[in-house]
């Protein structure tokens, strides 16, 4: 059966996150695929015991970025859309700063919004309430970063994890075998190894996010410092 809607796990901080969430957009381009923009905080799985939760901060980067789709997304789906684009092209391409108040605001002016929705995102601690519910819906789940995927009856999948984004009849293909995964949920993991070659090139093109990023990066195991899963602010 067609998968007719998904709910995409993001953080805006996450760089592999970003570059799925292309590929994302060209298939629901392509097949007509609903997605749904959701949210999981990699500040909050990444915390360091004894630090503060991102919602105890009065100003988190991922959480903060995230309370502002948060609110646009309750006037429009669209809306959460853009502005995932907007700050994700901005951190991963350009190396700006968007979990600063300052750039945010300037972002939201770029895409044509008030800028002064981040302050009315802030100000509202139900906007934090709902990155908090998605977030730990993942966790339910058994997930621990992102991008994940949720398809209709609960079914998540972490991936796919891409660094050259897949476009046309390529993107399409890359789908078909990331939804046949759907039909064996005892399949748990297929990785593909990371040469030094690999890694070299990560690196590279993941300069921009670097510039960008105020962060201290998270390393779950992997030999280079640009982790898949990251954030936690100190």
């Amino acid at each position: 059966m067609p998968v007719e809607s998904v709910d995409f796990h993001f953080d805006v901080m996450c760089p592999w996150a970003y570059r799925t969430s292309l590929w994302m957009r060209t298939i629901r381009d392509q097949l007509g695929v609903a997605v749904n923009w959701r949210f999981f905080s990699l500040e909050e799985v990444n915390r360091a015991e004894g630090k503060k939760h991102p919602w105890e901060r009065e100003w988190s980067y991922g959480w903060s970025m995230m309370r502002i789709g948060a609110l646009l997304r309750r006037t429009d789906m669209t809306l959460l859309d853009a502005w995932y684009a907007q700050a994700g092209h901005a951190l991963h391409v350009e190396g700006r700063k968007p979990h600063d108040p300052d750039v945010a605001r300037a972002l939201l002016g770029e895409i044509g919004l008030d800028p002064a929705l981040v302050d009315a995102a802030i100000a509202d601690p139900t906007t934090g309430d709902e990155v908090r519910a998605e977030h730990e819906r993942v966790l339910a789940l058994g997930g621990f970063g992102v991008p994940t995927i949720v398809f209709p009856g609960d079914r998540a999948l972490y991936g796919p994890v891409v660094l050259d984004v897949p476009e046309g009849a390529a993107a399409v293909r890359l789908w078909e075998l990331f939804t046949g995964w759907l039909e064996f949920p005892t399949v748990y993991e297929i990785k593909r190894p990371q040469s030094v070659a690999d890694q070299r090139r990560i690196v590279e093109e993941f300069q921009p996010y670097v510039q960008g990023r105020d962060w201290v990066s998270i390393d779950r195991g992997k030999l280079i410092d640009i982790p898949q899963i990251e954030g936690d602010q100190r």
